[in-house]
C-alpha cells in the first residue's frame, strides 16, 4: 500500500470502525456557536533503536505508540484532550472536555463543513516505507559492526568506538472543523557515530552521522566510511589542538551543520507566537533591514527525503518554502493555524506537534541561508586573523534577547589568509540579530546537514535540518581558554 490515506485508514480509522460521519458527529460535539476551529489529530508510530559499543550490542528498544488528539480554538485560547485509546467513545470524550473554553470564546456561529480530503500524496517528498519492517534485526545489527571496522581501521590510536541507529514509522490523519482531511506517513532514520582517540595518555573525541526520511538501505558502505572519515578525523585533529584564544574576531563559519546556528539564533525569533507575542526581537519589523545585503534565509518543508522535511504539517497543511529575510530584509514569519489567523497571515505550512499528546505550534523544517557568489577559498584568503568554525557542538539561546552562546567541536585559527592549526575549546558568543548585520562575505557552497538535527521548544522535540554556505562574521565574540 503506498497511498497515505489509505494507509492511515488501515492503522487509524479502520481497526477502530472510525468513519468521516462519525467524525462530523465529534466535530457536532466540540462546534458550540462560542468555538472558532476544531481538529482532530490521528497518530500511530513505531520506532527502535540499536546501541553498538566495543563490538557489542549494548542496547536495543522496540516501542509502538498511537493515540488520539482533540483540540478546539476560540480566539487566542486553545482547550486540548488526548488519548491513547483510538474509539469512538474516546473522541467524543476529548470532545465534550474541549468545549470548557466555549464559555469565555466568541459569539460567532462556525459552521461545520463536510470532511473533503487534501490528497496531498505521501510519496511526494519522501516514500511511504517502513524502514523497520524492510530489513531483519541482523542487517540492522551489521550496519554497525561495519562502522565500527571502519572506524577503527583509520587510525590505530581509536579506543573506542559506539555507534547507534534509529528508525521510526509514523502515520497521521488530520481532520479538521474547515473540512480538511489530510493524511501522511513519515520514514525516519538515523545512524550516529562517537569514537574516542588516544595518544600519549591524552584522549579526543569526534562524532558523525545522518539520515533523512527513507529506509536503512541509505547506509551504504560508502555512506559508513564516509561517516567513520569524519569522526576520527575530527578527533584525531583535536588531539594536536591548541588552546583557543579568546577576545573579539573575524569568524569564518563552515558549511552545512554550522547552520544550527543560523536555526537557533535568528530562526526560532521568526516563529510567529513569539512575534505575535511581541516576546521576539523580530516583532513588527517586517520590510524592515534586519541583515547584510545578500543574506537571504528560508524554511523549505519540500525538500525530498530531508530529515525536517513534511508533505503536510501537523495541522494538515501542505509544506512549503517560505522566505523569511530577503536580501537583508525581513518578509515574513512562520505560521500555524492559529497564530495566522490571529496576525492575519497566510499559513505557510509550520504547525508542528511531537505526537498525539501535545498541541501543535510554528516550527521549522529545513531552515538554510541561500548561496552568495563567493568562493571558500576566497573567504579564508580574506581574513588575515581569525577563527574558522568547521563543525559545531552544542549551543543555547535566549529567544526575547537574541543572545546566543555555541561551542565549536571543530576549529582552525585564520592567519594571514591561511587556515592554519587546529584550537579547541572555542565558543561563539554573540546576538542572532546583531550577527547577521555582521555578514561581510558569502560562500557558493551552500549544504544541508546530513540529517542529524533535533529541535526542542517549550518541552516538544521535533527533526530538523540546517544549511548554511561558508560564512564570513565580523566582529564576533570568541570565548577561549587562551585569553
Amino acid at each position: 500500500m503506498t497511498d497515505s490515506f489509505a494507509i492511515a485508514n488501515r492503522y487509524l480509522m479502520a481497526p477502530y470502525e472510525l468513519s468521516a460521519t462519525k467524525l462530523q458527529h465529534v466535530f457536532g460535539q466540540i462546534l458550540t456557536r462560542q468555538i472558532d476551529y476544531a481538529d482532530i489529530y490521528f497518530q500511530y508510530s513505531r520506532s527502535e533503536g540499536w546501541m553498538l559499543e566495543e563490538g557489542i550490542v549494548k542496547s536495543g528498544s522496540f516501542k509502538i505508540d498511537q493515540g488520539v488528539g482533540v483540540r478546539a480554538i476560540s480566539g487566542e485560547k486553545t482547550a486540548f484532550a488526548y488519548s491513547d485509546d483510538i474509539s469512538n467513545q474516546a473522541l467524543l470524550s476529548a470532545a465534550q472536555a474541549t468545549r470548557a473554553i466555549a464559555a469565555q470564546g466568541n459569539e460567532a456561529q462556525t459552521r461545520i463543513a463536510g470532511l473533503s480530503g487534501n490528497h496531498v500524496s505521501s510519496a511526494l517528498y519522501y516514500p511511504a516505507v517502513d524502514p523497520i519492517a524492510l530489513y531483519q534485526d541482523s542487517d540492522k545489527i551489521a550496519l554497525l559492526e561495519r562502522i565500527e571496522q571502519f572506524a577503527r581501521a583509520l587510525d590505530t590510536r581509536v579506543i573506542q568506538v559506539m555507534a547507534s541507529l534509529a528508525g521510526e514509522y509514523e502515520v497521521i490523519m488530520v481532520a479538521r472543523s474547515d473540512g480538511v482531511l489530510a493524511a501522511d506517513v513519515r520514514p525516519l532514520v538515523r545512524l550516529s557515530l562517537q569514537v574516542i582517540v588516544e595518544e600519549n595518555g591524552h584522549r579526543e573525541q569526534g562524532g558523525a552521522g545522518g539520515g533523512g526520511r527513507f529506509n536503512y538501505g541509505y547506509f551504504t558502505d560508502e555512506i559508513l566510511q564516509r561517516y567513520a572519515q569524519e569522526a576520527v578525523h575530527q578527533a584525531v585533529t583535536n588531539l594536536d589542538a591548541k588552546p583557543a584564544p579568546a577576545g573579539n574576531m573575524t569568524v569564518v563559519l563552515g558549511n552545512g551543520w554550522p547552520g544550527i546556528l543560523l536555526h537557533e539564533a535568528i530562526g526560532h525569533g521568526l516563529e510567529a507566537d513569539f512575534n505575535r507575542k511581541g516576546s521576539s526581537t523580530f516583532s513588527g519589523r517586517i520590510g524592515e533591514r534586519i541583515a547584510a545585503a545578500g543574506v537571504t534565509v528560508v524554511d523549505d518543508g519540500t525538500i525530498r527525503d530531508r530529515r525536517g522535511s513534511l508533505n503536510v504539517d501537523d495541522e494538515g497543511n501542505p509544506t512549503q518554502c517560505t522566505v523569511l529575510i530577503e536580501d537583508g530584509i525581513l518578509k515574513g514569519y512562520l505560521q500555524d493555524n492559529l497564530n495566522a489567523r490571529l496576525m492575519k497571515q497566510a499559513v505557510t505550512g509550520n504547525g508542528r506537534r511531537e505526537s498525539f499528546a501535545h498541541i501543535p505550534m510554528p516550527r521549522m523544517t529545513n531552515t538554510y541561508m541561500l548561496n552568495g557568489d563567493k568562493d571558500p577559498e576566497e573567504i579564508i584568503s580574506s581574513v588575515k586573523h581569525g577563527l574558522f568554525a568547521a563543525n559545531f557542538g552544542g549551543g543555547q539561546v535566549d529567544i526575547t534577547s537574541g543572545k546566543f552562546v555555541f561551542s565549536a567541536a571543530e576549529a582552525y585559527m585564520i592567519e594571514d589568509g591561511k587556515i592554519t592549526y587546529p584550537v579547541k575549546g572555542a565558543t561563539l558568543i554573540g546576538n542572532g540579530p546583531d550577527v547577521l548585520t555582521r555578514v561581510t562575505m558569502i560562500g557558493n557552497d551552500m549544504a544541508l546537514d546530513p540529517g542529524i538535527g533535533t529541535c526542542g521548544k517549550e518541552g516538544q522535540s521535533v527533526p530538523v535540518g540546517v544549511g548554511l554556505p561558508t560564512l564570513r562574521v565580523d566582529g564576533l565574540t570568541v570565548g577561549g581558554t587562551n585569553g
